[in-house]
Protein backbone atom coordinates (compact mmCIF):
# COMPACT_ATOMS: atom_id res chain seq x y z
CA UNK A 1 0.00 0.00 0.00
CA UNK A 2 3.00 2.25 1.23
CA UNK A 3 4.33 1.85 -2.55
CA UNK A 4 0.94 2.64 -4.34
CA UNK A 5 0.76 5.93 -2.21
CA UNK A 6 4.15 6.61 -3.40
CA UNK A 7 3.31 6.24 -7.16
CA UNK A 8 0.20 7.93 -6.21
CA UNK A 9 2.41 11.38 -5.07
CA UNK A 10 4.45 11.02 -7.73
CA UNK A 11 1.66 11.18 -10.87
CA UNK A 12 0.11 13.65 -8.78
CA UNK A 13 3.96 15.70 -8.61
CA UNK A 14 4.22 14.83 -12.42
CA UNK A 15 0.79 16.51 -13.00
CA UNK A 16 1.60 19.36 -10.92
CA UNK A 17 -1.43 18.72 -9.15
CA UNK A 18 -1.05 21.19 -6.71
CA UNK A 19 -4.23 21.90 -4.51
CA UNK A 20 -3.90 17.45 -4.26
CA UNK A 21 -0.85 17.82 -2.94
CA UNK A 22 -1.24 20.65 -0.59
CA UNK A 23 -4.18 19.08 0.97
CA UNK A 24 -1.65 15.91 1.07
CA UNK A 25 1.06 18.14 3.10
CA UNK A 26 -1.41 19.55 5.21
CA UNK A 27 -2.82 16.19 6.74
CA UNK A 28 1.13 14.95 6.84
CA UNK A 29 1.90 18.37 9.21
CA UNK A 30 -1.49 18.23 11.32
CA UNK A 31 -0.42 14.67 11.93
CA UNK A 32 2.97 15.22 13.23
CA UNK A 33 2.64 18.39 14.90
CA UNK A 34 -0.41 17.01 17.01
CA UNK A 35 1.55 13.83 17.68
CA UNK A 36 5.25 16.00 18.85
CA UNK A 37 6.91 14.95 15.79
CA UNK A 38 7.68 17.74 14.15
CA UNK A 39 8.89 21.27 14.98
CA UNK A 40 10.43 23.90 13.49
CA UNK A 41 13.56 25.02 13.70
CA UNK A 42 15.12 28.83 13.67
CA UNK A 43 18.30 30.42 13.51
CA UNK A 44 19.32 31.67 17.11
CA UNK A 45 19.00 35.11 15.92
CA UNK A 46 15.43 35.14 14.34
CA UNK A 47 13.11 34.60 17.67
CA UNK A 48 14.86 37.48 19.32
CA UNK A 49 14.77 39.99 16.52
CA UNK A 50 11.29 39.16 15.61
CA UNK A 51 10.78 40.22 19.85
CA UNK A 52 13.11 42.82 19.27
CA UNK A 53 10.76 44.55 16.41
CA UNK A 54 7.90 43.75 18.54
CA UNK A 55 8.93 45.54 21.66
CA UNK A 56 9.95 49.10 19.07
CA UNK A 57 6.34 48.41 18.06
CA UNK A 58 6.54 47.15 14.83
CA UNK A 59 3.75 44.80 13.45
CA UNK A 60 5.03 41.49 12.08
CA UNK A 61 3.47 39.16 9.82
CA UNK A 62 3.57 36.32 8.25
CA UNK A 63 3.32 35.66 4.40
CA UNK A 64 3.36 32.36 2.85
CA UNK A 65 2.64 30.31 0.02
CA UNK A 66 1.91 27.37 2.31
CA UNK A 67 -1.48 27.83 3.61
CA UNK A 68 -2.21 29.71 7.00
CA UNK A 69 -2.91 26.62 8.94
CA UNK A 70 0.79 25.07 7.85
CA UNK A 71 2.03 28.46 9.62
CA UNK A 72 0.60 28.25 12.64
CA UNK A 73 1.54 24.40 12.79
CA UNK A 74 5.16 25.70 12.66
CA UNK A 75 4.91 28.31 14.49
CA UNK A 76 2.62 26.77 16.98
CA UNK A 77 5.16 24.12 17.53
CA UNK A 78 9.02 24.98 17.43
CA UNK A 79 12.35 24.32 19.52
CA UNK A 80 11.75 28.17 20.57
CA UNK A 81 8.51 26.77 22.01
CA UNK A 82 4.69 28.33 20.82
CA UNK A 83 5.52 31.84 19.31
CA UNK A 84 2.28 32.27 17.35
CA UNK A 85 2.00 35.38 19.95
CA UNK A 86 5.02 37.16 18.17
CA UNK A 87 2.80 37.67 15.06
CA UNK A 88 -0.02 40.17 14.18
CA UNK A 89 -1.52 37.93 11.29
CA UNK A 90 -0.55 35.22 9.29
CA UNK A 91 -1.32 35.11 5.44
CA UNK A 92 -1.42 33.31 1.90
CA UNK A 93 -2.73 36.21 -0.55
CA UNK A 94 -3.16 39.75 -0.28
CA UNK A 95 -1.27 40.89 2.85
CA UNK A 96 -1.31 44.26 2.00
CA UNK A 97 -5.35 44.91 1.72
CA UNK A 98 -5.85 42.76 4.74
CA UNK A 99 -3.93 44.80 6.88
CA UNK A 100 -4.63 48.19 5.60
CA UNK A 101 -0.85 48.93 4.50
CA UNK A 102 0.60 50.35 1.33
CA UNK A 103 2.90 47.93 -0.65
CA UNK A 104 5.46 50.42 -0.07
CA UNK A 105 5.18 50.55 3.61
CA UNK A 106 5.64 46.25 3.79
CA UNK A 107 9.04 45.16 4.09
CA UNK A 108 9.06 41.30 2.69
CA UNK A 109 11.97 39.29 3.87
CA UNK A 110 12.59 36.09 2.09
CA UNK A 111 15.44 33.35 0.83
CA UNK A 112 13.54 32.43 -2.14
CA UNK A 113 15.13 35.03 -5.38
CA UNK A 114 12.04 34.34 -7.38
CA UNK A 115 9.52 35.09 -4.45
CA UNK A 116 11.55 38.39 -3.85
CA UNK A 117 11.30 39.71 -7.58
CA UNK A 118 7.25 38.58 -7.66
CA UNK A 119 6.82 40.75 -4.31
CA UNK A 120 9.60 44.31 -6.03
CA UNK A 121 7.08 43.75 -9.26
CA UNK A 122 4.18 44.53 -6.61
CA UNK A 123 5.60 47.45 -4.92
CA UNK A 124 6.71 45.39 -1.98
CA UNK A 125 10.01 46.41 -0.28
CA UNK A 126 12.27 43.57 -0.37
CA UNK A 127 15.33 41.85 1.55
CA UNK A 128 16.64 38.81 0.21
CA UNK A 129 17.97 36.91 3.83
CA UNK A 130 21.29 35.04 2.73
CA UNK A 131 23.00 32.56 5.06
CA UNK A 132 26.45 30.55 4.59
CA UNK A 133 24.42 27.03 5.83
CA UNK A 134 21.32 27.47 3.47
CA UNK A 135 21.83 26.60 -0.04
CA UNK A 136 18.59 27.52 -1.28
CA UNK A 137 20.19 31.16 -1.80
CA UNK A 138 22.75 31.37 -4.33
CA UNK A 139 26.09 31.70 -2.18
CA UNK A 140 26.68 34.96 -5.74
CA UNK A 141 23.85 36.77 -3.74
CA UNK A 142 24.60 39.26 -1.72
CA UNK A 143 22.86 39.44 1.72
CA UNK A 144 20.69 41.81 2.07
CA UNK A 145 19.67 41.27 5.72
Amino acid sequence: IIEAILDNVCWQMSLDCTTALKQLQGHMWRAASTAGHMKAEFFEDEVPAVRKQREDGIKVYIYSSGSVEAQKLLFGQSTEGNILELFDGHFDTKIANSIGYSTNNILFLTNVTLKASAAEEAGVHVAVVVRPEDQTVPQSCPPSV
